[in-house]
């Protein structure tokens, strides 16, 4: 194709994706994952905690007050995308309430002694909102322009299934 002088920018994607019906979908289950944790902690988790050995127990009460703070920092994030898929709010101010949410709590600092020892139904939640939050990570990436390889702890499906091909076969080059 011929130059006609024009300079072409990459379309941002992040954005599209954001404003899409897979946005709806991640929104559903973020506020339906709130739900079904609180009802959780307020009935059977209050149960099973009761049962729990001293430092499961304590455990548990960190476990269960690290998930219920990222759940919120979640669904603060996903009010705001709402809001500017909506038009309630521009998206640069969107980006600047988003800055102030700070997220806690990350997988890496899962595990320890008693962990285990945790009810499952306990740990399914976490791995829950640990998946969760990993998708609203990497559309706020997306949505700012953030390259997967500029974004920490992201990474890159199709590099790593190629690696994990040449590891299987045997092959490095």
């Amino acid at each position: 194709m011929a130059d006609s002088g024009e300079t072409r920018q990459a379309v941002a994607i992040g954005p599209r994706i954001a404003a899409s019906g897979g946005f709806d979908a991640l929104y559903r289950e973020g506020m339906g994952l709130i739900e079904e944790v609180a009802a959780y902690l307020d009935a059977e988790g209050r149960i099973e905690s009761r049962v729990l050995p001293r430092e499961a127990g304590f455990l548990y009460a960190t476990e269960s007050m690290r998930l219920t703070t990222r759940l919120m920092q979640l669904a603060s994030w996903l009010l705001l995308q709402r809001a500017v898929n909506e038009g309630e709010i521009s998206r640069e101010n969107a980006r600047s309430e988003k800055e102030k949410v700070k997220f806690s709590a990350t997988p890496s600092d899962r595990g320890g002694p008693g962990y285990d020892e945790l009810p499952q139904t306990l740990r399914d939640f976490i791995d829950k909102g640990d998946r969760l939050f990993d998708r609203v990570m990497q559309l706020d990436a997306l949505e700012k322009g953030d390259l997967p390889e500029q974004t920490p702890g992201l990474i890159n499906g199709v590099a790593d299934q190629i690696s994990r091909l040449k590891a299987a076969f045997g092959r490095a080059d």
